[in-house]
């Protein structure tokens, strides 16, 4: 999930609406949700965010110092006009990246995956076996073939490989994939997801690559 602060509701809302449509959660809040928000919101909530985008608002560079007390995801900020005096300020004050306004939401998910790349050493792919999952919007590969996969599938491969040897709840992968603010979406659906992703693994493997637990949840075999 991305989240993504600014004073003006209409970029905060064009913003989701467009992540949404290259199947990525997100969230905006105004300056003043967001500091109350980002001081009180659980920790399990928190660990669903992928990376902030910053916008206009005021006193924008005090903002890195209050999200790295809470998270070490990717702070990018979003400008509208080129200044590099603000540009400046901005790597001062803890952002790990300036871009200029407009952007295409390919570019920032782009952005994000390299920083956190640089920060985590996530490989661009991982393979585990026969199976080869990538992180920059392609299909996973299976046994040297690409395995079509809807969206929300794919995501939730993804984070399974990314969680590769942990059990991971329900709840967290809902939070991963669809955000935590998503009321029009029950929580249930993962396992319709999950059911599908399974069958499609098991068609071309063979056997249930994953693991689930009642009331525990789900856990990727660590070798496919």
């Amino acid at each position: 999930m991305l989240v993504i602060i600014d004073d003006r509701e209409i970029v905060t809302s064009g913003y989701t609406s467009r992540f949404d449509s290259e199947g990525v959660s997100s969230a905006g809040f105004c300056p003043e949700e967001f500091r109350e928000w980002v001081a009180t919101v659980a920790e399990t909530d928190l660990g669903a965010v992928e990376a902030f985008l910053l916008g206009d608002c005021k006193d924008r560079q005090a903002y890195p110092r209050m999200i790295r007390e809470r998270s070490r995801a990717p702070v990018i900020a979003m400008n509208e006009t080129p200044s590099l005096e603000q540009t400046l300020d901005l790597f001062a004050a803890g952002v790990d990246d300036v871009v200029r306004k407009p952007i295409h939401v390919r570019e920032i998910l782009a952005r994000v995956g390299a920083i956190r790349r640089r920060h985590e050493d996530e490989a661009q792919s991982i393979e585990l076996g026969e199976l080869r999952v990538f992180f920059d919007g392609r299909d996973p590969e299976l046994k040297g073939n690409v395995l079509v996969l809807p969206r929300r599938e794919r995501r939730i491969l993804e984070y399974l490989v990314n969680n590769r040897g942990r059990r991971v709840s329900k709840a967290q992968i809902f939070n991963a994939i669809y955000g935590i603010f998503d009321e029009n979406v029950e929580e249930n659906v993962v396992e319709s997801h999950i059911s599908k992703l399974r069958k499609k693994l098991r068609r071309q493997l063979g056997y249930d690559p994953i693991n689930s637990v009642r009331y525990l949840g789900y856990r990727l075999d660590g070798t496919i």
